[in-house]
């Protein structure tokens, strides 16, 4: 099988990592597994699945205790985002709501803001949501038309949101909205906003092509009045924060991808061993073994970059151009791993029942959100070429 060509992750070798990936390796055959047909038709998880995932201390696992997360460090996040997707689990936002959400409150919240909503993520009772994207922008968030007008002691939000995961389901989201339009104080901010306030409307979920039990869906705000102290960090603020959060963002959804490819290459393994044709396991023809070989180098090679990726974000020293790499490498390698697997499953591979097909359908759009990989490309151009922009910036400004 696949882990006797690949070496041993460090990062995953402590006691404490092997007693939690079984704990996992349980819940999701226990707990998940056999709701996934439900969800898909549901178009959404059940929120019990948040409740026990938050019993079992596997929400908001690096967040400090004081605040009901576990206090340890984001390697376990990371054992937790790669386990789920091995088994091409995707319709609980855990990763989104733990590892994106929780930091910004973390980090920007008051203190009033941590201990209204933290602990009640960290035990499901509250889903979160990211409320950034538009319809009339995806990677430009600076172009976002939600506004946000000053009325004293609160705001008066209008506009609309796209594409949001956990929106169906979510109790809370920080949105991303435009604060001063209009003037030159002009800017993004970030506010907090319950579902349950009057004017916060949800759309219907999408029917997307894969990750069909994942709620995702529009948010609609009309005249909703927002109290100042919702406001999560500066005013004006919000962009800067976005843009310092996106790296983790981008780990995780790389995370997500070498869990993929992994569980890809498992599955075909153990397929092509059984399958047969002429007379003989498909598993015995080279064509399969090689193309099995480069899935798993690819893997290897992959699963050494992020495991320094995620030590790096453990340390608050991942930069913006090593979580661009990550992002755009792995989901490229995810991409071409599981095409590659789902044709030595033939025609079965095309069958949704196969694990193969759905997993074929969902990981197209990690090549999309968090940032396409046309802009990681971008960023990561930016990052090679800083020291030729700044002169020429220079140049202008002179």
């Amino acid at each position: 099988m696949l882990q006797n060509v690949l070496l041993e992750r460090e990062i995953y070798a402590s006691e404490e990592h092997k007693m939690m990936q079984k704990m996992i390796r349980d819940f999701i055959k226990n707990e998940i597994l056999d709701h996934t047909e439900e969800w898909e038709k549901n178009g959404m998880v059940s929120r019990n699945i948040w409740e026990r995932a938050g019993e079992l201390g596997l929400l908001c696992i690096d967040m400090p205790e004081q605040y009901g997360g576990s206090g340890l460090d984001f390697s376990f996040s990371a054992l937790f985002i790669e386990e789920l997707a091995k088994e091409g689990v995707n319709g609980p936002g855990f990763s989104l709501h733990s590892d994106i959400i929780a930091p910004y409150l973390l980090k920007y919240g008051t203190e009033a803001q941590k201990q209204k909503y933290l602990p009640k993520m960290a035990t499901g009772q509250l889903i979160t949501a990211l409320g950034m994207t538009e319809p009339n922008c995806g990677s430009d968030l600076q172009a976002i038309k939600t506004t946000a007008v000053d009325k004293g002691d609160h705001y008066v939000v209008n506009g609309q949101k796209t594409f949001i995961t956990n929106g169906y389901m979510s109790d809370m989201s920080i949105v991303a909205v435009k604060t001063h339009h209009g003037t030159e104080k002009e800017a993004v901010s970030l506010l907090i906003m319950e579902s349950a306030f009057e004017g916060f409307e949800k759309g219907v979920p999408f029917k997307k092509i894969g990750m069909k039990a994942q709620d995702t869906c529009e948010l609609f705000f009309d005249n909703v009045k927002v109290p100042k102290e919702n406001l999560l960090g500066e005013e004006g603020l919000g962009f800067k924060i976005m843009m310092t959060e996106l790296a983790r963002e981008r780990l995780t959804v790389a995370l997500t991808a070498i869990g993929g490819a992994e569980g890809a290459i498992e599955k075909t393994i153990e397929y092509t061993s059984t399958r047969t044709a002429f007379k003989q396991p498909i598993a015995n023809f080279q064509n399969t073994q090689f193309k099995l070989a480069e899935c798993a180098a690819q893997l290897q090679v992959h699963q050494a970059f992020l495991d320094r990726c995620t030590r790096l974000l453990s340390n608050h020293k991942l930069t913006a151009e090593s979580a661009s790499i990550a992002k755009y490498s792995a989901t490229e390698m995810h991409g071409k791993v599981v095409d590659e697997c789902l044709q030595l499953f033939g025609g079965y591979g095309y069958m949704w029942d196969y694990p193969i097909a759905r997993m074929y359908a969902d990981n197209r759009v990690a090549r999309i959100y968090a940032g396409t990989n046309e802009i990681m490309k971008v960023l990561i151009a930016r990052g090679l070429f800083k020291k030729l922009f700044q002169e020429m910036k220079a140049k202008r400004n002179t």
